[in-house]
This record gives C-alpha cells, sequence and structure tokens, in this order.
C-alpha cells in the first residue's frame, strides 16, 4: 500500500512538472505562437477530471499532483490565448 502511494505520487509529480519547461520558456521569449491553446483546454479539463476522482477516490497523491498540474497548465492556457490576443 506504502509502495503504491510513493509510485503514484512520483509519477504525478513528475507529470505535472513536464510543463515547467514549457511555461519558462514562453515566459523568456514571449513566443507562443506554436503552441496549441486547445491541447492545454482539453489538457486543462483531464486533469481536472482527474482532480475529481481524486477526491471520489480519496486519494491524496492524484488530488495533490492534479490540482497542481490544472493550475500550470492554466498557466499555460492563458500565456498562450494571452500573447496570440495581444500579437494580433
Amino acid at each position: 500500500m506504502i509502495l503504491e502511494k510513493f509510485i503514484g505520487l512520483f509519477a504525478g509529480i513528475f507529470t505535472t512538472l513536464a510543463v515547467l519547461p514549457q511555461i519558462i520558456k514562453a515566459i523568456r521569449t514571449k513566443k507562443v505562437g506554436d503552441i496549441s491553446p486547445l491541447m492545454f483546454l482539453i489538457l486543462c479539463v483531464g486533469v481536472g477530471l482527474w482532480t475529481c476522482y481524486g477526491f471520489l477516490k480519496n486519494d491524496l497523491p492524484i488530488i495533490i499532483t492534479n490540482c497542481i498540474s490544472f493550475l500550470l497548465n492554466g498557466v499555460m492556457l492563458f500565456l498562450a490565448l494571452y500573447k496570440k490576443k495581444r500579437n494580433k
């Protein structure tokens, strides 16, 4: 049981942190032209549903990592939409 939580937590951490390099690059370069807002919207819906699932299962690793992932992907979605709108 402990091993399952440990593996689930670290899988969630790595999956969650995967978007950070993209966010950092977008902020530094101020370029988001090749980023698909639709992909990040779909990803936000998916991790939002995973968060709900975590609450239903009372599974903290799922709740915590997907909630953080939702926030980070939401930031990337905001950057993509905001920068594209300003460039028009």
